[in-house]
């Protein structure tokens, strides 16, 4: 890594760390996951369930309800921010190149989102000290949910990263974002509901984040979407690199 990227970095990191609308953001993750813990371990309580206590977690109302608000919120910034404020211009004229800004700022976000989930997964952990029961959920199952919302993360902040660096305005950039990744998330949801046929159903589904979820939940890890994900987030990665190197041609 250049000097040039991890001062970058180090500038992106402060923004989110520093920003009260950051812990706003962990204080929102925190409790929609609070409440779906709580209701998931209500279920649980005297009753057998067919699912595990990460299935019924990841898989309720409330915990979807993350993607409403969540990734709009943490990218609608990273490039219209930049416009807004007058920073664009001095930025893509000083000595640094396109790449390392753009994955700055990705890196960043990633973090960010990557950190306001261990308290989150740490719900887990302290329910199995306190009970002592190992049977409530698989450690296979908290890994692969582990890796999924990273994965969701890697490519729904590169897919905001995108409209941030299409827009000049940090509400169409939310929006933009915001309805990208939530008609991707629903994508098998709506599909179903257009009753369309069996084998267009089946293709619509290997996109579809919540069906992703409903498998990684289960501890099981299908290699398809984690390749679906990583490739998808270097494409949209390279197009924002693009949109970016464009704009610098027009300063």
């Amino acid at each position: 890594m250049s000097r040039r990227f991890l001062i970058l970095l180090q500038r992106e990191l402060a923004a989110f760390f520093f920003s009260p609308m950051a812990y706003f953001i962990l204080a929102m993750v925190m409790g929609l996951n609070g409440v779906a813990f709580r209701f998931a371990t209500a279920l649980m309580d005297g009753r057998i369930q067919p699912h595990s206590l990460v299935s019924l977690t990841f898989n309720s109302f409330w915990f979807r309800m993350i993607f409403f608000f969540l990734f709009p919120l943490l990218t609608m910034r990273l490039f219209a921010e930049e416009r807004k404020m007058g920073t664009f211009e001095t930025l893509m004229t000083a000595p640094v190149r396109v790449s390392e800004v753009v994955l700055s700022k990705y890196l960043a976000c990633l973090l960010f989102y990557c950190a306001l989930w261990v308290p989150v997964l740490g719900n887990f952990l302290l329910f199995r000290m306190i009970t002592g029961s190992s049977t409530a959920f698989p450690d296979g199952a908290l890994f692969s949910s582990a890796l999924l919302l990273l994965l969701l993360g890697a490519f729904n902040i590169a897919l905001g990263c995108l409209a941030s660096a299409l827009s000049r305005n940090q509400i169409v950039a939310a929006v933009a974002g915001g309805t990208l990744v939530l008609l991707h998330f629903f994508l098998g949801f709506l599909a179903g509901f257009a009753k369309v046929s069996t084998g267009v159903l089946e293709r619509v589904n290997y996109f579809s984040s919540l069906d992703h979820i409903n498998l990684f939940a289960q501890g099981l890890i299908d290699s398809r979407p984690v390749i679906y994900y990583l490739s998808t987030t270097l494409f949209l990665l390279a197009l924002t690199h693009q949109a970016i190197e464009h704009r610098r041609g027009g300063i």
